[in-house]
C-alpha cells in the first residue's frame, strides 16, 4: 500500500508506468486546484495531466493553493518551443495567475517526449519567503 503524498497517480503510457505524487498529501482538492485541471483539459486536451499542489511546503496558511508544479504531454505542443508552449499554458490559466496561483512550475511535453521520461520533477525546498539562502542562520 502507498503511503504519505505517494499517490493513486499511475499513469500508463506505452508499457510505461509512472508514480507521481499528488495533491498536497491530502487527498482533497481545493477550487483552485481544480479549477487548473478543467482549464488545462479544455484548453490542450492533454493526453496526461498531472497537477500537484505544492503549497503545503511553502510559508503559506494550511488548506492554500498557491504553488503548483503541473506536467502536461499534449499532442498541441508538436513543432512549439518550450517558451511557446509555457506561454499557451499561461493562456490557460490567466486568471489564476493573476490571483491566488503565486508559482507554477510547468512541464509541457510531446507525447513523445513523455515516453522518453514519464517523472513529474521535484521543487527545491522553500526558504522561508524571507530571501534567506541555505546554510545562513
Amino acid at each position: 500500500m502507498l503511503s504519505g503524498r505517494l499517490v493513486l497517480g499511475l499513469v500508463s503510457m506505452a508499457g510505461r508506468v509512472c508514480l507521481c505524487q499528488g495533491s498536497a498529501g491530502s487527498g482533497a482538492i481545493g477550487p483552485v486546484e481544480a479549477a487548473i485541471r478543467t482549464k488545462l483539459e479544455q484548453a490542450l486536451s492533454p493526453e496526461v495531466l498531472e497537477l500537484r499542489n505544492e503549497s503545503g511546503g511553502h510559508a503559506v496558511p494550511p488548506g492554500s493553493e498557491t504553488h503548483f508544479r503541473v506536467a502536461v504531454v499534449s499532442s498541441r505542443f508538436e513543432g512549439l518551443s518550450p517558451l511557446q508552449r509555457h506561454r499557451l499554458v499561461h493562456a490557460a490559466l490567466a486568471e489564476e495567475l493573476a490571483g491566488p496561483v503565486h508559482a507554477l512550475a510547468i512541464q509541457a511535453r510531446t507525447p513523445a517526449q513523455w515516453r522518453e521520461n514519464c517523472q513529474l520533477d521535484t521543487s527545491p525546498p522553500c526558504l522561508g519567503g524571507n530571501k534567506k539562502t541555505l546554510g545562513t542562520p
